[in-house]
């Protein structure tokens, strides 16, 4: 016979450490996993309003100049975790940014800088819309730049979206059970982006720990997201390794 309990002892922060959370871009990878922890954990948020104008509103692109970025509803101004003094604009949870314009403004990169949950820095460099709205691949916590890297006369704006990142690595839609939003049910309704595991990462690839975008109501301020889903043993058990909890180092 078989038995055994729902923990698992991974490894603890630091004595004295700050939690991860709080950490630097460098602090995640000094910690072995994470624990001790239930080998299932939950991302439960309530996100703020949805808005495409948040961030920056109706500016026209110059090449290697930064947008002018507004702290807009949901959004907070803050410091960047890792010490270098830059302002960062602080969503109000870990989301992708989006990039709206009513021109095709395809053919302009955009290059965003900021910083996932855990103070690492990353980049995300993506095409511009083309009279829509177009997200990025990774989820950010807080933002210090969108820079286009191309010219033109049509106005873009920046703001949020309604794709959230996940707090540690998830490699298949298997591990979810039972997400929520709006006081819905919601299994099989969203859309679920997997982590992505490219070694070394770019700024060009996704997001190192996932993506889930709820189907429906967008978020207001009210709207609960609750997605639970299971932990291995290779995030929290007792070999645990900071690679399959965080996944790789983001750029």
């Amino acid at each position: 016979m078989h038995a055994a309990d729902d923990l698992y002892l991974g490894g603890f922060l630091q004595s004295g450490g700050a939690p991860l959370k709080l950490s630097s871009s460098a602090d995640p990878t000094i910690n072995q996993g994470i624990g001790p922890l239930g080998r299932i954990t939950v991302r439960d948020i309530v996100p703020a309003a949805l808005s495409q104008v948040n961030l920056a509103i109706g500016q026209a692109p110059t090449g290697a100049v930064p947008l002018a970025l507004i702290a807009g509803a949901g959004i907070t101004k803050g410091i960047a975790p890792d010490g270098s003094g830059l302002t960062t604009y602080q969503f109000d949870c870990e989301r992708c940014g989006s990039l709206t314009s009513l021109a095709n403004l395809s053919a302009i990169n955009f290059l965003w800088t900021g910083y996932d949950e855990y103070g690492r820095k990353q980049t995300q460099l993506m095409a511009g819309p083309n009279a829509n709205t177009v997200t990025t691949k990774k989820a950010f916590s807080s933002v210090v730049s969108v820079v286009p890297q191309g010219t033109s006369v049509s106005n873009v704006s920046a703001g949020t979206s309604d794709i959230f990142g996940l707090q540690f690595v998830v490699s298949d839609a298997g591990y979810f059970l039972g997400i929520g939003w709006a006081g819905v049910l919601a299994d099989n309704q969203g859309a679920f982006v997997a982590a992505d595991a490219t070694n070394p990462a770019t700024s060009a690839t996704g997001d190192t720990m996932g993506t889930y975008a709820p189907a429906g109501a967008a978020s207001n301020g009210a709207n609960r997201l609750v997605i639970p889903f299971h932990v291995n043993a290779n995030q929290c058990g007792p070999n645990a390794t900071v690679l399959a909890a965080f996944g790789v180092t983001p750029a």
